[in-house]
């Protein structure tokens, strides 16, 4: 089995805004923990930590580049489940590899090409 890097990066939880439906929170019917949150406009909620200049997610454990984990993972709201690390799937994601660069990490490597000799 081969390792998950996202367990060593967190680059998307301290890089972008994660905002989202109002109705993904637990007051809404949804999952998302609503103390962990905060509004942006009548329709939309944010992660707390993550509307700020420097944005970082409250619930992200760990160091960026390191090792991490989300604190609420089963409850994480969609942009969350959604984002895709870079080459999942083969494709590429620039947001992804935007991230780990502010972090002085590299982007990940197109595992399903075959390598040269």
């Amino acid at each position: 089995m081969q390792d998950n890097p996202c367990m060593h990066c967190g680059a998307c939880c301290a890089y972008f805004r994660v905002s989202f439906y109002w109705a993904e929170m637990k007051s809404g019917g949804g999952v998302v923990p609503d103390e962990f949150t905060e509004p942006l406009t009548p329709f939309l909620s944010c992660m707390k930590g993550t509307n700020e200049k420097q944005p970082r997610c409250e619930k992200l454990i760990g160091e960026v580049g390191e090792c991490v984990s989300c604190a609420i993972y089963e409850q994480r709201p969609s942009p969350c489940r959604e984002f895709e690390q870079s080459w999942a799937n083969g494709v590429k994601n620039e947001a992804c590899d935007r991230a780990r660069a502010a972090f002085g990490l590299p982007p990940l490597p197109n595992i399903s090409l075959p390598h040269s000799a």
